[in-house]
């Protein structure tokens, strides 16, 4: 039975471009580069900071190897950027909350498991007002390796005292389905969020859910599926 929920942030939980896009353009306008549109950025996320870093110096999403002094001073800049900026206009997809609270009202352990730093996520969650609602959350530098590895999933489920087999992982991207399939989970994908160009309904996944509410609803009703199966 699943008994816990690892789930993802930027895309998933929140629509954070804006501020994201808002440092990547700071970023390339402190190095000299043009902006670029908030769409294109929005194609580069979703392999953590350093590759978003990148992809906007580049700008194109092809994972290409930056020059090892213009990718620090653009770190640098991306970091100081967005620290200023972080939650300002981020907001909370529809279904979120009460997905979250249905999750909850089902005795599910929640996670968040990102690719994020912690300095970055640890305040968007509590600006955002999500904090409250995780028992866990591993971050893009909580373990040696992000998303697509499975590693931070199986800390996840570690710190949540689950068994893999027993959690489904949702998220917005590839990174995500990748992640949960290598780590034994069940994966659920939403459709709205960052996917790097690639559309997430082509995926072998276990489910697509519109919201977290409907995420929920599969959950419930695989639990009942196995209460009522006669083995």
């Amino acid at each position: 039975m699943i008994t816990a929920a690892l789930i993802d942030l930027d895309g998933t939980l929140l629509d954070s471009i804006p501020d994201l896009a808002h440092a990547a353009n700071a970023m390339r306008i402190d190095m000299g580069m043009t902006p670029l549109r908030e769409a294109v950025i929005e194609t580069f996320v979703g392999k953590g900071v350093e590759n978003l870093i990148r992809r906007t110096l580049a700008g194109q999403l092809d994972d290409v190897e930056s020059d090892p002094d213009q990718f620090a001073a653009a770190r640098e800049s991306f970091f100081r950027n967005y620290h200023l900026v972080n939650g300002d206009k981020s907001t909370v997809y529809d279904g979120v909350i009460d997905g979250l609270k249905a999750m909850r009202a089902l005795g599910l352990k929640l996670a968040v498991v990102t690719n994020k730093p912690t300095e970055f996520t640890l305040p968007l969650l509590q600006r955002t007002g999500l904090a409250g609602f995780f028992d866990t959350v591993v971050c893009g530098d909580t373990c040696a390796r992000k998303k697509p590895d499975p590693l931070p999933m199986l800390y996840a489920c570690e710190q949540l005292g689950v068994a893999p087999a027993q959690a489904v992982a949702i998220g917005d991207s590839i990174n995500d389905v990748q992640a949960g399939q290598a780590a034994g989970a069940r994966v659920l994908v939403v459709p709205y969020g960052y996917n790097e160009g690639h559309d997430v309904r082509t995926l072998k996944v276990d489910g697509i859910v519109s919201s977290l509410i409907d995420a929920a609803q599969w959950i419930a009703s695989q639990t009942e599926a196995q209460v009522s199966s006669p083995n």
